[in-house]
């Protein structure tokens, strides 16, 4: 069982947590995170951009054996010991095609450890660095000392005007487009 020294910072469930929680554990332990973060976004990347190694790891025809002889010989002297064990472990589980989504997990539990905390902006219009800016001011206020904002702005101009704010699972609708549904369903 993990130490509290070593726990990952939130808790996750799922097939894709079961898999990031234990990598987290052993990575922890062995002092490479940020190594086997890497690593995994590197195979993740892979897995986009590669259609031959998208179709390895998804492929269901390619027994369990050829799978792990085949990640021994891809991986082997090329990734850390933590990164090689889960791969195997995943190709032992017929489990390869889950490779991308851990990864996404993994970094989840990184960005949390780092007091990471991801925002949307969905915005009509594009926002100047000023607005960006002050978005940016208000939001460290919400998610308190000691966490630090990573922004990604969109633009969509179905909203009309206004704004859109997700906060990691919150969701804040202050856009036109939602203001004039809700009139339009009370006055119908």
């Amino acid at each position: 069982m993990a130490t509290n020294a070593h726990k990952p910072p939130i808790d996750l469930h799922g097939l894709h947590a079961r898999y990031a929680n234990a990598t987290y554990v052993a990575a922890s332990k062995g002092n490479m995170l940020e190594t086997v973060e890497n690593e995994l976004a590197g195979i993740k990347l892979t897995a986009t951009n590669s259609t031959a190694f998208k179709n390895f790891l998804e492929n269901p025809l390619i027994s369990r054996d050829d799978k792990e002889k085949t990640v021994s010989d891809m991986f082997s002297g090329k990734v850390s010991n933590v990164t090689m064990n889960l791969m195997m472990t995943l190709a032992g589980n017929a489990k390869l095609a889950e490779a991308p989504k851990i990864a996404d997990t993994y970094s989840q539990l990184m960005k949390a450890k780092r007091g990471e905390v991801e925002a949307t902006i969905i915005s009509a219009d594009p926002l100047t660095k000023a607005q960006v800016t002050a978005v940016e001011a208000a939001m460290k206020n919400q998610v308190g000392s000691g966490k630090s904002v990573i922004l990604t702005t969109e633009v969509d101009p179905s909203i009309l005007g206004g704004l859109q704010v997700q906060i990691g699972d919150q969701f804040l609708d202050l856009s036109v487009g939602s203001k004039i549904d809700s009139i339009s369903r009370t006055t119908v």
